[in-house]
């Protein structure tokens, strides 16, 4: 996943994660937000990788990559 990489989002709402650290990527979609987040073994994400092509699906991969673990 680069910087330059496209993601599919479609609301206007937004989370403001409590800790800044959780914040795993961020996006400039007006303001700039957290679009991915990571507390332990929580994981969020503010677009829909199932509708974001092959970079979303590999979103999707990597996180079962990761809960393998």
């Amino acid at each position: 996943i680069t910087d330059d990489d496209y993601f599919y989002f479609v609301h206007s709402y937004y989370c403001v994660p409590r800790d800044d650290d959780a914040t795993v990527a961020t996006v400039e979609y007006g303001v700039q937000l957290a679009a991915v987040v990571n507390k332990e073994n929580v994981y969020g994400v503010q677009f829909h990788p199932e509708k974001s092509s092959k970079k979303g699906l590999q979103v999707l991969s990597d996180f079962v990559r990761v809960c393998k673990r």
